[in-house]
């Protein structure tokens, strides 16, 4: 829902106070509807169904918390802004607890205020709705992929259709910032996998794992990856919890995640945020190889990855590094089994050299991975995944 053509729902007992928010609120684009009393509010927001509902707590008749109670309790991905009179704040902080959005105090010098509000809780709840499709789709896609391996021996070409259906969108922007992503699996299904997805308003996350083997066992694993991650990001809206925007947690939990399984299986991957807001980069690594390779316009910089794998050793530590994302830059993240066709120091080479031609354009990921697409027509001997990142000022 864009804030422009959502639909607020004001339910204040005041007159001048209710015109003066629906005067406002309308100047600055919105569709408004308004109640005098609890009452008429809750028939308004079963008929109209509004995108933002504003509630004062003291009300004639349905006073303001239960009129808050039946909403969150109907529609819990509704927003309810309390707006309250100063003298009633410890009352509205009782409504924050039993699910109130946010609150505005009474009177509002400054309608900005309410506005602004308002526009936070509308991205929030787009978020949250956000979150929940892709929940109910991973568990469709689980469902569908754990129905698949049974089958994997008959039909190993469908257990590939759903992990690809796993993988984040090719081309994807986010702000200022495009990522891209090649995966070429050495068998039907890969132990190979990368996503990249928001995080809030302000962060994107983003990782790239190695899962050890091959097959079906070592693609099961990167499900079980997929599913820990989204269920961290969860927990941010859940519980306030931040694990999900700190990489060297990340890999803590996932590491604990991972060993308790005893799968026999142990995966090395690089985890990063972007803060958007102040173009940096914080990311951990565990056990990444080879490192990502970051060029600003003229240098290119190899960053250090060094670290333990995941779900391998219990008492695992892990370290977190910073930087300062230039302006205009790549940076390539790729799997060690690129090690299996060009040793790393050639590697480097190609790519450094790739990276120093471009000049500020766009890289270009055919030239990156020149021969893997007839190479992958045959038997690869090790799963391919290339990352690429990029912030060039563009917005095609």
């Amino acid at each position: 829902m864009m804030a422009e053509t959502a639909k607020i729902l004001t339910i204040e007992d005041e007159s001048p106070i209710r015109n003066g928010i629906v005067a406002y609120l309308e100047d600055s684009g919105f569709t408004m509807l308004e109640a005098n009393d609890g009452l008429s509010g809750l028939e308004l927001f079963r008929r109209e169904g509004p995108d933002v509902v504003l509630c004062d707590l003291r009300l004639p008749g349905i006073d303001g918390l239960e009129v808050l109670a039946t909403i969150t309790s109907e529609s819990p991905e509704t927003p309810v802004i309390v707006v309250s009179g100063v003298s009633l704040l410890s009352y509205a902080v009782q409504a924050l607890k039993r699910g109130a959005w946010d609150y505005v105090t009474k009177p509002i010098h400054d309608m900005a205020v309410l506005e602004s509000a308002v526009r936070r809780v509308l991205k929030h709840a787009e978020l949250v709705r956000q979150n929940r499709e892709y929940r109910e789709n991973l568990e469709t896609l689980n469902a569908e992929l754990t129905q698949t391996l049974r089958q994997l021996q008959d039909d190993e070409e469908a257990g590939r259709a759903i992990q690809s259906q796993l993988l984040p969108e090719d081309n994807k922007r986010f702000g200022d910032y495009r990522f891209r992503r090649r995966l070429y699996p050495s068998m039907y299904l890969s132990g190979d996998f990368m996503d990249y997805f928001p995080i809030d308003d302000q962060s994107i996350g983003f990782y790239m794992a190695d899962v050890s083997g091959h097959g079906a066992a070592s693609a099961f694993v990167t499900v079980m990856l997929h599913t820990l991650i989204v269920q961290y990001r969860d927990t941010l809206w859940q519980t306030a919890d931040i694990t999900i925007k700190h990489p060297r947690r990340v890999l803590q939990r996932l590491n604990r995640d991972f060993c308790r399984q005893n799968l026999d299986k142990h995966l090395t991957m690089l985890y990063g945020v972007i803060d958007l807001e102040k173009n940096t980069l914080a990311y951990s690594s565990g056990g990444q190889f080879p490192c990502p390779l970051l060029y600003d316009g003229e240098e290119v910089q190899t960053l250090d990855c060094r670290g333990r794998p995941v779900g391998l050793f219990d008492d695992a530590e892990f370290k977190e590094w910073q930087v300062d994302l230039p302006e205009t830059f790549d940076l390539v993240l790729v799997s060690d089994g690129i090690l299996e066709l060009m040793p790393v120091d050639k590697l480097q080479q190609r790519y450094s050299a790739l990276l120093s031609r471009s000049k500020g354009i766009d890289l270009d990921l055919g030239d990156m991975t020149a021969g893997l697409d007839v190479l992958a027509d045959k038997h690869l001997p090790d799963d391919i995944a290339l990352m690429v990142i990029d912030r060039n000022g563009r917005n095609g």
